[in-house]
C-alpha cells in the first residue's frame, strides 16, 4: 500500500462524516446508529438517500449540494477513493453528507426498516459473469427491502447495455413500477423535465464513457416491499467493451 493511501486512511479515521466497517465481522458488532441516522448524525427529519458504489464520492457530494433538504450517504469499500468526496464535503461544510465504508453485501446491517427513501446506483460494475453480485439482482433487492420505505425509489445510471437490459428485465419480470427509462439520457430531445435532474451531474467516469461514444442509460423505478422476487431467465448480449480499454477475454457472447 502506498504512502498516499495510508495518509488518506489516517485522515478518515478522524473525519466526523466517515464511518468505517470494511469487514463482514461487523455481523458480531452491532451498528449503534442503525435506525437512528437522522437523530444521531444528521440532526433533522429529512429523507435519506444512499449512493451504493460511490467511488470517489463526487456524485454523493453534488447530490447533497443540489438537494440541501435531503440527507445523502455514499457507500463503498474503497476507502482511498472515498477520501476525495469526504474531504470535499468537509471543505464545503456540507452537513447533509456522510460516507460509509463497508461491503455492500451487508448494507442492511447499517439501516433500520423504513429509514431510507431512495438509492442511487451510479456506474455499477455490471458483473456479467455473476448475477448474484449485480446491484439490481434479487440478492440485493431483497436486502434493500429491509431498510427502504415501501415503494422506495431506485435510480440506475450506467454505460452498460448489459446491466441496463438486465435491470429492465428484472423490473418487467417482477412487475416493479418503472417511472422513467431511457437508453440515451443525453441524446433524447424534448425529454421529460424529470430527466433533467439525472443529467445535471456527471462523474469523471461518466464523462470518459461519453467521450468514447457510449450512451448513458438511466432508469428510475419503485421497489414494493411485498411479493416474491425472481430472476429473469433470459440471455442477454454481453457488453463488447471493458473499462480502461481492456479487451474482452471471454469467448461468451451472452449471459443470464
Amino acid at each position: 500500500m502506498g504512502k498516499g493511501k495510508l495518509a488518506k486512511f489516517a485522515d478518515m479515521e478522524r473525519y466526523e462524516n466517515v464511518f468505517q466497517y470494511p469487514f463482514s465481522v461487523v455481523a458480531d458488532v452491532p451498528f449503534e446508529m442503525q435506525g437512528h441516522w437522522r437523530e444521531q448524525y444528521f440532526h433533522n427529519s429529512n429523507p435519506i438517500v444512499l449512493e451504493l458504489g460511490c467511488g470517489k464520492g463526487e456524485y454523493t457530494v453534488e447530490l447533497a449540494k443540489l438537494c440541501p433538504d435531503m440527507n445523502f450517504i455514499g457507500v463503498d469499500i474503497k476507502g482511498a477513493r472515498m477520501w476525495t468526496g469526504a474531504t470535499e464535503a468537509l471543505r464545503q461544510g456540507l452537513t447533509n453528507v456522510a460516507f460509509l465504508r463497508t461491503n455492500i453485501e451487508i448494507i442492511d446491517r447499517f439501516f433500520g426498516q423504513d429509514e431510507v427513501q431512495e438509492l442511487w446506483l451510479t456506474f455499477s460494475d455490471p458483473q456479467m459473469k455473476n448475477p448474484r453480485k449485480r446491484l439490481t439482482s434479487t440478492y440485493f433487492l431483497e436486502r434493500y427491502r429491509r431498510f427502504l420505505v415501501d415503494g422506495g425509489l431506485l435510480h440506475l445510471k450506467t454505460d452498460s447495455n448489459f446491466l441496463f437490459t438486465y435491470t429492465t428485465l428484472m423490473a418487467e419480470h417482477n412487475h416493479l413500477p418503472v417511472l422513467l427509462s431511457t437508453d440515451d439520457l443525453y441524446g433524447e430531445q424534448g425529454a421529460s423535465p424529470e430527466l433533467l435532474f439525472p443529467r445535471t451531474i456527471q462523474t469523471y467516469y461518466e464523462s470518459m464513457w461519453m467521450a468514447r461514444g457510449l450512451n448513458i442509460k438511466y432508469m428510475k423505478w419503485q421497489l414494493p416491499r411485498d411479493g416474491a422476487l425472481t430472476e429473469p431467465e433470459v440471455e442477454i448480449e454481453l457488453d463488447d467493451y471493458r473499462s480502461y480499454h481492456r479487451t474482452k477475454r471471454s469467448p461468451k457472447q451472452t449471459a443470464y
